[in-house]
């Protein structure tokens, strides 16, 4: 789904992500138990979206629906800590229409510019990610990673 097209199933019209949250909305919270950390989520990765907390990538699904929902946030702010987060961890997100709970199968370390980040998924599945190495003076040259699966909504 890319949030621009609605979606038809028997005769109801799905609205998109982008009717439901307008750019820089609050759409929920992150919580990352490891880090005893609740984080904002607004709808868009701008620099607008980032400065407050973590942004949703408007072009992936919203948490708790199939395919892959994108998170991106600085590693100088509000994922300072993240690299303490790892495989079997869990990642919870809390919105208003519902809670959702995934499971860290996956740490990766990819070229910033390495796009199979924002791939479909056959399945519920939570990215999450930030620039690397965390303490990197600049523009870093790679991105952490975290690829979690639902399991529990």
């Amino acid at each position: 789904m890319d949030g621009k097209t609605s979606v038809q199933t028997k005769n109801k019209v799905q609205p998109t992500i982008d009717q439901m949250f307008k750019k820089g909305e609050k759409i929920g919270e992150l919580v990352i138990p490891k880090m005893k950390a609740k984080l904002p989520i607004y709808h868009g990765t701008d620099e607008n979206e980032l400065q407050k907390g973590v942004g949703h990538f408007a072009s992936s699904v919203l948490p708790g629906e199939a395919d892959n929902s994108v998170l991106s946030g600085h590693r100088d702010t509000i994922f300072r800590k993240l690299g303490q987060v790892g495989k079997g961890d869990r990642l919870i997100v809390e919105a208003a229409y519902g809670t959702f709970t995934y499971k860290v199968k996956k740490v990766r370390i990819v070229d910033a510019d390495d796009r199979t980040v924002i791939v479909p998924k056959p399945r519920a599945t939570l990215t999450v990610s930030t620039c690397y190495p965390f303490d990197f003076i600049g523009s870093a040259p790679k991105r952490y990673v975290l690829v979690a699966n639902l399991i529990e909504s």
